[in-house]
């Protein structure tokens, strides 16, 4: 979809895979509509991007997923000064988190209000959009962390994210024969602030890889993604069924 100018919004473009994205899809000349809740950084990347890529529009704004009404303003803000969003990137989210039960109930609520409840205003202020303009492509970020549940501090997170999944799906069989297009994408361990807060993690790929893969998949337009595809598409499937002692060893 990426021919021409295209106009994309990022959520959650201030840092980690939003702004990797942002800068993937800026040097193949789409206009871009990025948001996020520190805009201090989301306007230093806007200036270097402007000043790398002239020819393309980039707009910012404030924006906090789990202020529902906003989310939609701000998308509508977007669609007025780009004249159409062609994708929108629900990339927003939360990874903090404590084991359950341990005293640390605000920690998980939040995850989750922000992962389920911000990511259900970004769907649905997108797809009001897509379905007026009879066109658009929904990119709904979830995790290989949703194939299965997680324990430990990973437990609500897997949680919000296994909900991004089924969320995904569900409008993409709404819109089954068009003209919306739906993409679910499950990242493995991709550098970021995020990973960067759980230590060495096995099989994680730096931040630039990530990015790349990530567009890759999205300029595919599949209805599933698992991100970077190698070792990611295998180890989902044994995820999915291996015996739950062994899921535990990757939480």
């Amino acid at each position: 979809m990426t021919r021409g100018r295209t106009n994309i919004v990022i959520t959650g473009a201030s840092s980690g895979l939003g702004e990797g994205m942002a800068r993937e899809f800026a040097a193949k000349g789409c206009n871009l509509g990025l948001c996020a809740r520190r805009t201090d950084r989301l306007d230093e990347l806007a200036a270097e991007l402007r000043r790398s890529y002239p020819d393309i529009t980039v707009v910012t704004k404030k924006l906090d997923v789990c202020d529902h009404n906003a989310v939609f303003e701000t998308f509508g803000e977007f669609r007025a000064e780009l004249g159409s969003l062609d994708r929108v990137i629900a990339n927003a989210g939360l990874g903090k988190g404590q084991p359950i039960g341990t005293g640390y109930f605000e920690a998980n609520r939040q995850t989750l209000e922000t992962n389920v409840g911000g990511l259900l205003a970004q769907c649905e202020a997108a797809v009001e959009i897509f379905t007026e303009q009879r066109s658009g492509h929904l990119v709904v970020v979830s995790s290989v962390a949703a194939v299965r549940g997680m324990r430990g501090p990973v437990t609500a997170y897997a949680a919000s994210k296994a909900a991004a999944a089924s969320l995904a799906e569900g409008i993409r069989s709404q819109h089954h024969r068009g003209p919306i297009t739906v993409t679910t994408l499950y990242p493995g361990y991709i550098e970021s602030e995020m990973t960067g807060r759980a230590g060495k993690t096995p099989l994680m790929v730096d931040a630039n890889t990530g990015a790349k893969a990530l567009v890759s998949a999205i300029e595919k337009e599949r209805p599933k993604a698992y991100v970077p595809w190698w070792p990611w598409t295998l180890l989902a499937q044994v995820l999915r069924f291996a015996p739950l002692g062994w899921v535990r060893k990757l939480s």
